[in-house]
């Protein structure tokens, strides 16, 4: 009985806690904040490469075979824009090709000089005093002409001589006239003589340009100023397939990495990375210049079952710092490890 009644009592305690549980207001939930999304960075492989790129030097003659004569370089060495780098073995024949179409240019350019005058200032004083001779003994065989002319009808002077006067003065006229035909041709070239002229002229200008740029294809300069990486022959070598030596400008160094097209998205140019270098324990900063405007297709042959064998990437060139480049300026297409920081997406205010 007393069992059965403690029973009951705590069924009827139970009871109420659960009414009194039930009637009260449940407790204010916490409200759920969303973290903010974390931005993801790109990872890439690279590697090391001078900003001006690796200039391959060949031989400017294209397919003529010619054995190289003088290298004035050597691997290291710092040149300057348009520097003399080598030269070949037809380099003398060619200046001297060049030289004979200058003198020819020079004999070409005295004739034309020699037409525009026309006449030297000594033959034109003399041709001028001989029509002043010719105008002066023309005159007095007028005057003797006229005179037996009045002389013939009154029977004092014969017919004979009358003649002999009228036809002087046509021939000292005639003489006159083509004195002073001579003169206008000392004094003014004819037109054709002078454009005859200077066509040749012309023509001889081309040559000698021609034979200029001739000989200048038998010379090796330096497109841009750097440093000589590597020279592939020497004095007596013909070229091969490898150029003459390799050229680029060490003083601005880049990361080449070669970025997956999926993270594409998540780049800009500005954006600050790190470069690994094996062997280094100091990571050197870089900061993407530029994205290419192409997809490439690698393949890649390997025993790694997870490897990349098909991958399609863009290169992506960023600028070293000034630590960086002086540490990488003599490791040109050495590989590197990129980590590419996200930028962290601008907070709106509220």
């Amino acid at each position: 009985m007393k069992r059965k009644l403690l029973l009951g009592t705590a069924l009827l305690a139970a009871a109420g806690g659960y009414y009194v549980y039930a009637n009260q207001a449940p407790p204010p939930l916490a409200p759920v904040v969303a973290a903010p999304p974390v931005p993801l960075g790109v990872g890439a492989l690279g590697r090391i490469e001078p900003a001006s790129r690796i200039r391959k030097l060949n031989q400017p003659g294209g397919m003529a075979v010619t054995r190289l004569a003088r290298v004035f370089v050597t691997e290291g060495d710092a040149v300057t824009e348009g520097q003399l780098l080598a030269e070949f073995a037809d380099a003398e024949m060619k200046d001297a090709a060049a030289l004979q179409a200058e003198a020819n240019v020079a004999e070409l350019r005295a004739a034309l000089a020699r037409v525009r005058e026309a006449g030297r200032a000594s033959e034109v004083a003399a041709q001028r005093a001989r029509i002043a001779a010719l105008a002066a003994q023309e005159e007095i065989a007028r005057r003797d002409a006229n005179r037996t002319d009045r002389l013939v009808p009154s029977g004092a002077g014969s017919e004979a001589a009358a003649e002999r006067n009228r036809f002087l003065l046509l021939r000292l006229s005639a003489e006159r006239a083509q004195a002073e035909a001579d003169l206008q041709t000392l004094s003014t070239p004819r037109d054709e003589d002078l454009r005859l002229a200077e066509a040749r002229v012309a023509a001889a200008e081309a040559a000698l340009a021609k034979a200029r740029a001739d000989a200048e294809l038998a010379r090796v300069r330096a497109p841009i100023a750097g440093t000589i990486l590597r020279i592939f022959a020497r004095p007596g070598d013909q070229v091969g397939n490898d150029g003459l030596m390799e050229l680029a400008d060490l003083s601005r160094m880049d990361v080449v990495a070669d970025v997956f097209e999926t993270d594409l998205g998540r780049l800009r140019p500005g954006m600050t990375a790190e470069i690994i270098i094996p062997g280094e324990r100091q990571r050197v900063a870089a900061t993407v210049r530029e994205i290419g405007w192409q997809v490439r297709r690698t393949t890649q042959a390997g025993t790694d079952p997870v490897a990349a064998v098909d991958s399609r990437t863009v290169e992506v060139r960023l600028t070293l710092s000034e630590e960086g480049a002086a540490l990488l300026r003599r490791r040109t297409g050495m590989q590197v490890q990129v980590a590419i920081r996200a930028q962290a997406p601008a907070v709106a205010a509220r």
